[in-house]
């Protein structure tokens, strides 16, 4: 009977522990693994920088589409229909004397205007049809149809300034600039990227060290307490153990909240909505190689936005010098106008047998005193072009530097890693060493063993830094040259992704 029985409790406790272990196993939610290539093929789809950037290329694009449609021909028709009109008006009877009469006119016009802009010369060419009619209520009205079945009218201004003509020049090369800064966008979203795993990833490295610290003080300091009491070392010496033991303590608490907070932040900057805790696996592996300064330097003078952006505003002040020169000064405009008119008691009267219709007028305008208003504007405008001028060639001998210093800075990293891991492996195995003395008794110095300890979490961290650096620089490459330096392609940009 009691064999039985401690069978049967035998078997509970085999099914409770059984059933415990799934009920654990399907609570835990496994965390999810990130590298740091997922981690930005991620950010570049879904995180706001990449959503805003996309935006923000879309509206130059329309932009760019609007202003070209602007030299298309526009097909526009105006009318009122109908516009009713009372009032007291004056009459001109057949003696020569003048009434007044109270008139109401019913009146109706439609005009279809296909109109083209001349980039070139600034002016305007259409090619109308119109009609028109008027009722008048208390008379007859004997030639109430007017129309124009067709005229060809043309507008052109001498002297005056031409924005089509600038813009035709700024426009395409301000839609250049954006698809270039879209790449930048994206690139710098790449190095935002980099931080923010580096950063977590960081945090994950504190937190492990903090937790194979505390273990180690844990058991240093019981070792310490024992060998005190045992006489082998003195007091001061058991309480730096302790000093370390709590400070280990400490680190582990705050490595907690610094890790929760990094993870925070980089899921917030994928977006990354699932509540799992993310794990990131260093980069690895990495195929180093070296960049021509001299080369990246070209490239990026031939791929970057800032070489057309300041080429871009230098074309921006020279539309505004040309505008001050002509703006205020003799002006002269043309306007012509040719086709044929009639008029008609009835709808179809007023389209048979048209008649001629030609208009011709000069238009001018002559400023006779300004007090120099005039000249100023223009001096005004060509001061600011030279300060445009200094400053963009300033500014791109710094860009030119930067690519440079970068490059270089970029083609250090090899070395700075390799002294970086070459230093965390010294300074563990330093560690271990030290740590190793002290728990066979052949070393007491706790300064020593707590120094080692500081050299090898240093060290680590360290090599981690080094690796951050590399790919952020080897991205802040990229985007300064909008260019691949490992595929040795210029970065694609592909305009089916906004369409």
């Amino acid at each position: 009977m009691e064999r039985k029985f401690i069978t049967q409790v035998a078997l509970l406790f085999l099914i409770m522990t059984v059933f415990g272990s799934h009920v654990v196993s399907y609570g835990q939610i496994k965390p999810r693994q990130l590298t740091l290539a997922e981690a930005i093929e991620i950010s570049r789809t879904q995180s706001p920088e990449a959503l805003n950037a996309k935006q923000a290329f879309s509206k130059s694009y329309w932009e760019f589409r609007s202003f070209r449609a602007s030299y298309l021909p526009a097909l526009a028709l105006n009318s009122t229909l109908p516009d009713v009109n009372q009032v007291i008006s004056p009459y001109l009877n057949a003696d020569g004397s003048q009434t007044y009469s109270n008139s109401q006119k019913i009146s109706a016009w439609a005009n279809l205007a296909l109109t083209q802009k001349i980039g070139i010369t600034g002016g305007t060419v259409s090619v109308n049809s119109y009609l028109s009619g008027v009722h008048n209520v208390n008379s007859d009205n004997l030639t109430p149809y007017l129309s124009y079945p067709v005229s060809v009218e043309f507008s052109q201004p001498i002297f005056t300034f031409n924005p089509y003509r600038w813009d035709k020049k700024i426009k395409p090369l301000s839609y250049s600039i954006a698809k270039r800064k879209y790449i930048e966008a994206i690139e710098q979203i790449a190095i935002n990227t980099t931080n923010y795993f580096f950063t977590l990833l960081q945090a994950q490295v504190d937190k492990k060290i903090a937790t194979m610290n505390l273990t180690n003080s844990d058991a240093l300091y019981t070792i310490a307490k024992n060998r005190y009491l045992l006489g082998k070392i003195a007091e001061n010496e058991m309480l730096q153990m302790e000093l370390s033991f709590l400070k280990a303590q400490a680190a582990l608490e705050n490595a907690d909240l610094n890790l929760d907070n990094a993870q925070f932040k980089f899921k917030s900057f994928l977006r990354i909505k699932e509540d799992v805790s993310i794990v990131l696996l260093p980069p690895g592996n990495i195929d180093f190689f070296k960049i021509d300064p001299t080369k990246a330097v070209a490239i990026a003078n031939e791929n970057s936005s800032v070489p057309l952006d300041k080429k871009r505003q230098l074309l921006e002040a020279a539309s505004a010098v040309n505008l001050a020169k002509l703006e205020g000064r003799f002006d002269a405009e043309i306007h012509a106008l040719i086709g044929l008119q009639q008029t008609g008691a009835t709808l179809p009267d007023a389209y048979i047998n048209p008649l001629d219709q030609r208009q011709v007028s000069v238009k001018l305008t002559i400023p006779i005193v300004d007090w120099g208003v005039a000249h100023g504007q223009i001096k005004m405008a060509q001061s600011q072009e030279e300060i445009m001028k200094n400053t963009t060639e300033q500014e791109l001998i710094d860009f030119q530097r930067d690519v440079y210093l970068k490059v270089i800075e970029f083609n250090m990293q090899q070395n700075q890693l390799a002294i970086a891991a070459k230093s965390d492996t010294v300074a563990r195995k330093s560690y271990e060493v030290i740590k190793g003395r002290f728990l066979i008794g052949k070393m007491n110095n706790t300064l020593e063993l707590n120094n080692a300890q500081l050299d090898r979490d240093d060290s680590e961290k360290n090599y981690y830094g080094a690796l951050q650096t590399f790919w952020r620089t080897y991205f802040e490459i990229r985007k300064l040259t909008l260019f691949d330096f490992i595929t040795n392609t210029p970065l694609p940009f592909d305009l089916r992704d906004f369409k």
